[in-house]
Formats: structure tokens, sequence, C-alpha cells
């Protein structure tokens, strides 16, 4: 589909019926979802877009978007397709994108959502620990985008690694095949694009977007993240009136793919639910 700006973006569909939207995070693409597709799509209509500047699509409008791009790509993308409403899940930076998609348009495109292992804030300040590492304050980020910049491949393999999943430190350290893999991965990525993304959802501070969600909504966090405490899945389940919390226990970053049949049990769920009540858990 083509954006507003002219922007050639890329979807792919698979099965029919109720839809449901996959956003991946930064750095992944349309086939990080692979794995709940064939579940998912029995009985749905699964759209999975790869977000400008990712999919190994170069851009040719304008080669440094935000987050805000990346929403408003989201509404269109609902409009090229004829959708009124969308179940839409989003995983790390598709979580953010989707909280730019409530603050710039509201929730009535969305009749449920699920956010996977995501904080409104990625920045840690003195009063507010629940971002990146629990300790990702505003110096520490500067530091990253120069390493960005430096060596972006490597940059964004540490970012993961040495985070607090003591098990992917020490698979990164061995140099392991999934890290190898990742590192191919990651030379298709354009880094001025990402990097410009980044800094965009850096700054941003979705806290005050958080209780206005009034849609049933799925948090799925890992207990053993890359990069949340679980006082994050806690402030989430907390602040967000019709939040189902699911925690994954021992699952990192990808709670969603560690256990993807239970992830669509439970995202299905959701669906079928009629259940508008406050917060619960699955």
């Amino acid at each position: 589909m083509t954006a507003d700006d002219g922007e050639l973006l890329h979807v792919h569909l698979t099965g029919s019926g109720v839809p449901i939207l996959l956003l991946h995070g930064w750095t992944a693409s349309h086939t990080s979802w692979a794995p709940l597709v064939a579940s998912l799509s029995k009985h749905h209509r699964v759209l999975r877009p790869d977000a400008r500047g990712h999919g190994g699509h170069v851009l040719r409008v304008n080669p440094e978007p935000d987050v805000k791009r990346l929403a408003r790509d989201v509404i269109q993308l609902l409009d090229h397709f004829g959708i009124e409403r969308v179940a839409a899940v989003g995983h790390s930076m598709g979580a953010l994108t989707l909280w730019q998609c409530v603050r710039d348009f509201g929730t009535t495109r969305f009749s449920h959502l699920a956010f996977i292992d995501q904080s409104p804030k990625l920045v840690t300040d003195e009063t507010w620990h629940a971002g990146i590492y629990g300790d990702f304050a505003h110096e520490r980020s500067q530091r990253f985008v120069a390493d960005l910049e430096t060596d972006f491949v490597e940059a964004v393999l540490r970012l993961i690694a040495f985070g607090l999943n003591d098990k992917a430190r020490t698979t990164y350290m061995r140099n392991s095949s999934g890290w190898r893999a990742a590192r191919d991965a990651l030379r298709n990525i354009h880094p001025p694009s990402a990097i410009a993304i980044w800094k965009s959802l850096v700054a941003a501070d979705y806290r005050d977007v958080i209780p206005g969600i009034e849609v049933p909504t799925l948090l799925a966090y890992g207990t053993a993240s890359n990069f949340y405490p679980e006082a994050t899945a806690r402030y989430m389940a907390n602040h967000l009136p019709q939040a189902h919390l699911s925690l994954y226990e021992g699952a990192d970053h990808c709670p969603h793919l560690l256990q993807p049949e239970r992830f669509a049990r439970e995202l299905v769920a959701l669906l079928k639910s009629t259940d508008h009540l406050a917060c619960g858990r699955l």
C-alpha cells in the first residue's frame, strides 16, 4: 500500500475472518510473528505489516521517520483495507506505536488491544524506575545512541544481551548460533532510519495515555525480560482500566514466542470475552 506521503509500505495477509493486526518490535519485521500465524489465521484475517524502515524495504520518501509517522501508517493501513475496528497486538516498538495511535487518534479503531513486554516510558529518572533495565537514565540513553552511530549491529545486540536476562548475556558472550543469526539479520537494517525511530521512542512518555485505554487489553510480560522488571507489568496492570495481566514465567522480552500457543489462546479468549470488568488475570 502507499501511504499519504508516497512511501510504499508492505503488509502480509493470512487467513480470513475477524481481523487481527500484529505490530512487531524495533529492528524486527513481519517474520517475527511466524510462530503465531498458523494458529491465529485459522479463524482470523491476520495483518502483519513491516514498519517503515524495517523488513529490508528502503525508504525513498522520508529516510528518518518517527513514531508519530508509524502510528499514522497504522490508521492508513486500516483505511486501505476498509477495516473499521481491529484487534491490535503490539510487541515492544509495536506497543509504543499503538500508544501513539491512541494519543493521536483515540481508541475508536480498536476493539481489543494486546501489549507485549513494553514500558510506557523507556528512559528512567529519579521518579521512574520502570523503564529499560529499571536504570536507563538520559545520559545512558545518549551513550547508546552514540554506540548505534558507531556500530549499529553490535550496539543493538549488546542492548539485548547486557540487560536483566543472565542467559542472554551468557549466550552472547559464547556467540551462539542465535546471536549469529540476529547479527546477520540486523545487517539488513538501514541504520539512519532505525536510529531516527529509536530517538523518537526514547523521547516519548505514554503514561498519560494508558489510563484512557478503555477497551479489553491483554498484557503479556516475561518474568525474565531482558529489559523490564516485573514492576513494569504491575504498573501497566494497575493503570490500564480493562487490563488482563499474563506473566510468562522465565520468558524473556518475547514471551509470545517462547509460548506461542499459550499467547494465541489468551488472545483469542480476550477477543471472545464480553467481560468488561476492571483489572484481572487470565
